[in-house]
């Protein structure tokens, strides 16, 4: 072992991270060989590259200044198109052109929930999980199409024992098994946001973070999950995450609309409902579509007005994407094309002399990667509005809060099902909770084709 030691000392020393052995003879001899293995995964250059670049922010007021609305496919304007691209959608997936990516790799903590988000209980009738809300979308896509799909979930370090665990106990929420795909996402370790040394969780662990959800593109290639999509014909990734239960699983006009334009990315977008609100600001800058998150958006430029009144970026984020899989493999050829972005974060770390601190105050530095860090590359990319009433009702913050809250993703999802009931000729009470399982009507279509005579609906009524 102490061969081991000195071997690592002298890679650790070259990057002025020697410190991480200063525990070394705390550990146990396995305890040494998983550490060292650790280290040996990390690529300490790349960390002293990102450090060094710390302190250098992009200058996002002066892209902002830059910035215009992006081209974009307006609902106004998808009347005469939503047909065609509906049916071209219709027949990728029919053919098995489509797979569906789901980002899981949040924890539920600002719900007040400590278990991986996808668990947490959305239905507002059934009680269903989120993710039970998006595999029953999925599957009633199946069901429409005649055609199996399969659901690749990303999990990260700290969701992925427990969503696995969640599938298998689950029976796979009715799919078959062979069909769910769940991959986790790389890690970077998170440095002292004022010397550059990476952190030690325990005496034996460095402190990892999950490496964002531009990780993507990495892990599915080192998973090898681009080569069995090739291999089974899938062109098309459907992305969506798992906090918005509103998604459409595999949306057939959206994946239209991004054939018929042959686009390398589309990007679903929705109207912003007021200028600082905490989605990423879809633009066009010197031609290339670009994301601005809220928090890099200089007031002035967020609080802009057409002459009309209604705001000048006025489009704003949903994380819902449809990406070329050649797209995506040849991004996995180079990930360094992928920018890390840093974030200021507060990490509990062991210091010099084992002792475990816990800050007050930001004290670390975390790095990830974006997925719509794609964009700009992409040759061809489109933007095309939704109806946020139909298509965004994130999950994020606990009841109580003022937007995001499960109270009113409760309340839009059942909202979207009386908007087509009553198109369907149904009454219902404006005091009553509605849901519709996708397995029993999967669409609006799909609901007028159920209601065959009137219904009046006066009580909490689960279509399922």
């Amino acid at each position: 072992m102490d061969d081991l030691h000195s071997k690592l000392s002298c890679k650790l020393e070259a990057f002025g991270q020697q410190h991480l052995l200063d525990h070394w003879s705390n550990l146990s001899e396995g305890e040494k060989q998983e550490f060292a293995s650790e280290i040996e995964s990390i690529d300490f250059q790349s960390i002293r590259t990102l450090s060094n670049e710390a302190d250098q922010r992009v200058d996002w007021g002066g892209l902002a200044r830059r910035a215009k609305p992006p081209q974009a496919i307006r609902l106004q304007e998808q009347s005469a198109s939503l047909s065609s691209a509906r049916q071209r959608g219709s027949d990728a997936i029919r053919q098995g052109q489509v797979a569906m990516i789901l980002v899981a790799g949040g924890q539920g903590t600002r719900l007040g929930f400590a278990s991986p988000k996808g668990m947490f209980r959305i239905g507002p009738v059934s009680n269903r999980t989120l993710f039970a809300m998006h595999v029953d979308s999925l599957r009633g896509a199946m069901k429409k199409f005649e055609v199996d799909i399969p659901l690749l979930i990303m999990t990260s370090p700290a969701t992925d024992a427990e969503t696995r665990k969640y599938f298998a106990n689950h029976d796979y929420l009715g799919m078959d098994r062979e069909l769910v795909w769940i991959f986790q996402q790389g890690t970077m370790p998170a440095i002292d946001a004022q010397d550059g040394r990476v952190l030690l969780e325990s005496q034996g662990h460095i402190a990892m973070s999950p490496d964002g959800h531009g990780g993507i593109v990495r892990a599915l290639k080192v998973n090898g999950l681009l080569d069995e999509c090739k291999r089974r014909g899938i062109e098309q990734f459907f992305y969506a995450q798992v906090d918005n239960p509103l998604v459409t699983a595999c949306d057939p006009a959206l994946v239209g609309y991004h054939l018929e334009s042959q686009s390398q990315m589309t990007t679903q977008v929705v109207q912003k409902r007021f200028a600082k609100e905490k989605v990423g600001n879809v633009v066009s800058i010197d031609g290339r579509t670009q994301i601005i998150e809220y928090s890099d958006l200089p007031n002035d430029i967020a609080e802009q007005k057409n002459s009309d009144g209604s705001l000048a970026l006025w489009a704003g984020n949903i994380a819902v994407h449809v990406i070329d899989r050649r797209f995506l493999e040849t991004a996995s050829q180079d990930t360094s094309r992928l920018p890390f972005h840093r974030a200021l974060k507060t990490v509990p770390f062991v210091n010099r002399t084992g002792e475990t601190i816990r800050p007050a105050e930001p004290n670390a530095i975390k790095f990830e990667r974006f997925v719509f860090d794609l964009l700009p590359q992409a040759e061809k990319a489109i933007v095309v509005e939704g109806d946020a009433s139909e298509v965004f009702a994130p999950v994020k913050n606990a009841d109580g809060a003022l937007t995001d809250t499960p109270f009113h993703a409760r309340t839009a999802i059942s909202d979207r099902f009386k908007r087509w009931l009553v198109a369907a000729g149904a009454e219902i009470s404006a005091s009553c909770l509605v849901e519709i399982n996708p397995l029993w009507a999967w669409d609006s279509e799909d609901v007028k084709s159920k209601v065959k005579s009137p219904v009046n609906i006066q009580s909490d009524t689960y279509f399922a």
